[in-house]
């Protein structure tokens, strides 16, 4: 048994069906695992085939059906087959995660528009393109959609502009689809993970500036875990949250609280212009979907 399901029955989500974009590792995979944890099937998407099935195995091992489905975000009909072959594997979708993302950091002025146009691509009109996909799935489910959002959206760091803009646009658009499918039974809601340990972006940050600027700042003075950002996520695609709709949930340990000042100097003194970070939801520095 696990925490997850030490807290809610297994049987939570029995009989319906989870889709995870950018679902083949970190943070989205946890999101998977947990959803296999209380008893929904689960398909799971992204561009690398071998990672997929990887992924597969780990939650094939934890009951239930599960699928995969080979697609970039950016190419809509790639994401229409997706989501079709999903339904027909795993039966119709009540859950749609849009959780696939790029990112890197870089300054601004020396960002191309090319770089620039990526993270846009990859982050909201990914997100449109997995929304729009599934909304006959959805309508006939009275089903949800979460959003992966951060903090960047309202929170200004260094070097993350680009990111910054995408994901305020995912919050807009999340907002946007709760007032225009709230009629249809759809619910539309953002999560915003903060400083997770064990992702590679983390990791890759903490190799930057230390963990110490991030851990200062987080008023719980520790990092997350991917479990407790797929924990909220069972919560809101469950009956325990089938009067919450619009919302934009913060599992950041209340590093929001603080503002971006501490992680922002530590970067200045770091030095930091050109490096790069990872993790679930985010790619490398050739921005791409995350797998």
């Amino acid at each position: 048994m696990s925490v997850l399901t030490d807290c809610l029955s297994p049987r939570l989500l029995a009989g319906t069906a989870a889709f995870i974009t950018g679902g083949g590792s970190g943070i989205n995979l946890a999101i998977a695992h947990a959803f296999a944890e209380v008893g929904a099937d689960v398909a799971i998407c992204g561009r690398s085939e071998e990672r997929l099935e990887r992924a597969a195995q780990e939650l094939r091992a934890l009951g239930g059906r599960v699928a995969t489905a080979v697609a970039d975000v950016r190419d809509p009909e790639a994401m229409n087959a997706a989501i079709s072959h999903a339904a027909e594997k795993i039966g119709p979708l009540s859950t749609i995660i849009a959780g696939a993302a790029g990112n890197f950091l870089a300054p601004a002025h020396d960002m191309s528009s090319k770089g620039f146009r990526t993270v846009i691509d990859i982050d909201l009109l990914g997100s449109f393109h997995t929304a729009r996909s599934a909304f006959d799935q959805l309508r006939t489910t009275r089903g949800n959609i979460q959003f992966i959002s951060a903090g960047q959206s309202d929170n200004a760091y260094l070097h993350q502009a680009h990111v910054g803009a995408a994901k305020a646009g995912i919050d807009s658009l999340m907002r946007h689809l709760a007032a225009e499918w709230g009629p249809y039974g759809i619910r539309s809601n953002a999560l915003v993970p903060g400083p997770i340990g064990g992702t590679e972006g983390m990791k890759r940050l903490a190799a930057h500036i230390g963990e110490q600027p991030w851990t200062d700042g987080i008023a719980l003075g520790r990092f997350g875990t991917p479990g407790e950002v797929a924990a909220m996520a069972v919560v809101l695609a469950s009956p325990l949250a089938s009067f919450v709709t619009g919302a934009r949930i913060a599992i950041d340990g209340g590093l929001a609280l603080a503002g971006s000042g501490l992680v922002n100097r530590a970067l200045v003194q770091a030095g930091t212009v050109n490096g790069q970070i990872s993790d679930g939801a985010y790619s490398s520095p050739r921005p791409q979907v995350h797998p």
